[in-house]
């Protein structure tokens, strides 16, 4: 049985591009991983304590620990097969040359060749075993191969190697216990001489074995283990904050950038001038996380203060100097942002929107200015139907563009309405208008929560509505992966908000007052957007975990509120729960298939003096029962209590299709017996199509 030690692969390098970091190591340690089990060594999971159990990086380096590896192949089993025994064997039962050959080839007597039987007959097969390789023999091909599967784009070259990869790969470590690996990778010979921090310990670090790596690291100063790094950076953070006398804003996409541009983190307070702080926050906070990385401080009300946190790679002797640089960087973009905002304060927002007129949107659907015109008509018309301000929607919509004209906008794109809150606030704007200009944008990304006012629905509908009717009309429908108008992503944001802001509007209205406002000489087709929305609706759901087949039991009754379909859709998932759902959903299925042949008229009501069985007389009276008790439950949508009183008839209309015959010679017991059939599939159907929940 073979021996269990610890593996340590690092790849040391340049600094490697922080945003690519974490996936690049994930596809190493997995790619040691792939390459070991196709070598069928044995791996054992880490048995628990301070053991990583994934991948370790820096940004100089690409590591993998694997507490506990098999030191050696298993024996190795093959089998070749040979001809079958009608072609390796004569009448006589002798070899022929076929199997003599054969035999020879593998260098063993014929008679010492096994025989196995599969779908075509009798064959002879070699059999062997052989004592499994030794781990250090093959580690170097594996760590080769798991390197030349990582996703890098553009691998560089770097000296007069022929080599490549993502940055210049400068030392490698392979070490199984003790032991180094034999062997060379992007023409580095493996070794056990790692390096530590370029500053505080720029020289080599002898490891003795794996498992002293991390250890040996930390003293060399650096944090290999990217999750403890991480929390070190959250203590400085935390820290550093509490001495400002408030509270950094960490976002988590930030904290993992910064997590990848330092190997021994420290945290710096810093601070700007306090003048700045007119400046839109948002701008600020930007400049601080996007350009510079820095973790902004917020005061005991949750708002921007004076203070910031940066992280350097170093624990200088002089922190001082390093947060006079870290200020010193900071203070000519604040200083830009100032001006910028400074300056468009004083053009003002309403002078911004005459701008827009000379600003093209797309050649077939004019300028920004006449996309502003046909949203503020949209929302005027939405806002009349919601209950909100159709004046203000208006003015909303009217100035919701303007601040694209912005100096601010035009230096920080992100700030599309935010800026432009600033500025109508500042104008004079009702606070309503203002939130609104800023709140049409939302959801922004994936997970974004919807506008939170009245108002601000109103407008990010309306906005998608133009985009999407404007789009299609245009002929800019997505295609692939091509979608320069982002359509699909307003798509979702328009059925989320309707759906989440629970707007009772029916969205084939939407749609065609939308194409009323198109330019003239562009047709909507709107069939094909109604259809659009609906697919990204199913997108929406799928990622609720909502099954297809409940999803298309409400597609199929074509609901035309999109917040009745979300209604409608949480009703069936409650009667998929129940214990008559599968019998009822096959019933009207069957229900469904034999009206879908009826070639001649169903009669609109039942005769109760042609219902001549007991089944057919019992399932009339329950229907009847039901109906009258959901009429005021769909009055109501109350669409969950419908389908629940519905599932009593799951006995009767069992024993109808068990005890009579609805296709019988007698026309009008045939035609009766369709009538009360068709009542209730269509009773069910003013839910959904529930026989889409049968899946035979």
């Amino acid at each position: 049985m073979a021996d269990f030690l610890p593996l340590l692969v690092e790849l040391g390098t340049e600094e490697l591009p922080p945003k690519a970091l974490p996936e690049l190591a994930q596809a190493f340690h997995d790619g040691v991983l792939k390459g070991l089990a196709a070598r069928r060594i044995v791996v054992k999971d880490a048995s628990g304590g301070d053991l990583p159990t994934g991948p370790l990086y820096t940004p100089r380096r690409l590591a993998v620990y694997l507490p506990a590896v098999a030191t050696q192949q298993p024996i190795q089993h093959s089998e070749v097969p040979g001809p079958y025994t009608n072609i390796g064997l004569d009448e006589q039962g002798q070899p022929t040359q076929a199997l003599l050959g054969f035999a020879q080839k593998n260098g063993v007597d014929w008679t010492k060749l096994d025989r196995v039987t599969d779908a075509k007959g009798m064959r002879f097969v070699f059999r062997s075993s052989r004592p499994g390789a030794a781990t250090s023999e093959l580690l170097a091909e594996i760590v080769a191969e798991a390197l030349k599967a990582l996703p890098v784009p553009k691998p560089m070259r770097w000296g007069e190697r022929d080599y490549a990869f993502v940055r210049p790969a400068h030392w490698l470590v392979i070490l199984l216990g003790r032991d180094v690996a034999p062997g060379e990778v992007l023409g580095l010979k493996s070794d056990r001489m790692s390096r530590g921090h370029r500053f505080h310990h720029a020289k080599g670090v002898w490891l003795n074995e794996a498992d002293e790596y991390l250890q040996a690291m930390r003293e060399a100063k650096v944090l290999a283990d990217p999750r403890e790094r991480r929390e070190r950076i959250r203590a400085e953070i935390k820290a550093a904050a509490k001495q400002a006398g408030g509270e950094a804003r960490v976002p988590p996409a930030l904290l993992e950038e910064v997590n990848c541009l330092v190997e021994w983190p420290k945290a710096v307070l810093c601070s700007f001038d306090k003048e700045f702080l007119r400046v839109p926050s948002e701008a600020l906070v930007l400049t601080m996380e996007s350009n510079q990385k820095f973790f902004p401080v917020m005061d005991a009300d949750g708002k921007l203060s004076e203070k910031f946190i940066g992280i350097a790679n170093i624990e200088s002797k002089d922190p001082d100097e390093v947060r006079k640089g870290y200020e010193r960087v900071i203070r000519p973009r604040f200083a830009d942002a100032a001006f910028f905002y400074d300056e468009d304060l004083k053009q003002g927002l309403s002078s911004m929107a005459e701008g827009l007129a000379s600003v093209t949107y797309q050649q077939k659907l004019g300028s920004v200015a006449d996309k502003s015109a046909r949203v503020a008509a949209l929302a005027r018309e939405i806002a009349a139907k919601v209950g909100a301000s159709p004046a203000d929607a208006d003015r909303a919509a009217t100035l919701a563009k303007a601040d694209l004209q912005s100096r601010l906008v035009g230096e920080f794109p992100e700030l599309q309405g935010t800026a432009g809150r600033y500025y109508a606030a500042a104008a004079g704007e009702s606070e309503a208008v203002a939130a609104a200009i800023d709140e049409a944008y939302q959801p922004r990304f994936a997970g974004d929560a919807i506008a939170p006012s009245p108002l601000g629905r109103v407008l990010a509908i309306a906005e998608r509505l133009d985009t999407l009717a404007g789009g299609f009309a245009a002929g800019l429908k997505p295609t692939g992966n091509k979608d320069p108008f982002a359509l699909r992503r307003n798509a979702l944001g328009l059925a989320r908000t309707i759906i989440e802001g629970e707007l009772e509007l029916e969205l084939p209205a939407l749609v065609e007052a939308a194409a009323k406002n198109l330019p003239a000489g562009l047709a909507l087709d709107q069939r094909d957007l109604l259809d659009f929305i609906l697919d990204r609706l199913r997108a929406y759901y799928a990622d609720q975990n909502v099954p297809g087949l409940q999803f298309e039991a409400v597609a199929d009754v074509h609901p035309a509120s999109l917040l009745d379909f979300d209604r409608r859709l949480k009703a069936i998932a409650e009667f998929a729960r129940l214990r008559e759902s599968g019998a009822l959903a096959a019933a009207n299925k069957r229900i469904r298939n034999i009206l879908r042949k009826v070639e001649s008229p169903i009669p609109d009501r039942v005769d109760e003096a042609k219902l001549a069985e007991p089944a057919e007389q019992a399932l009339h009276a329950a229907l009847a029962s039901a109906l009258a008790d959901t009429d005021p439950m769909l009055a109501k949508r109350d669409y969950v209590g419908t389908l629940k009183r519905l599932a009593a008839l799951q006995a009767p209309v069992d024993n109808f299709f068990d005890r009579t015959m609805v296709m019988a010679d007698d026309t009008a017991l045939r035609d009766n017996r369709l009538a009360l059939l068709r009542g209730v599939a269509d009773r069910f159907a003013a839910v959904a199509a529930v026989e889409q929940l049968s899946a035979g």
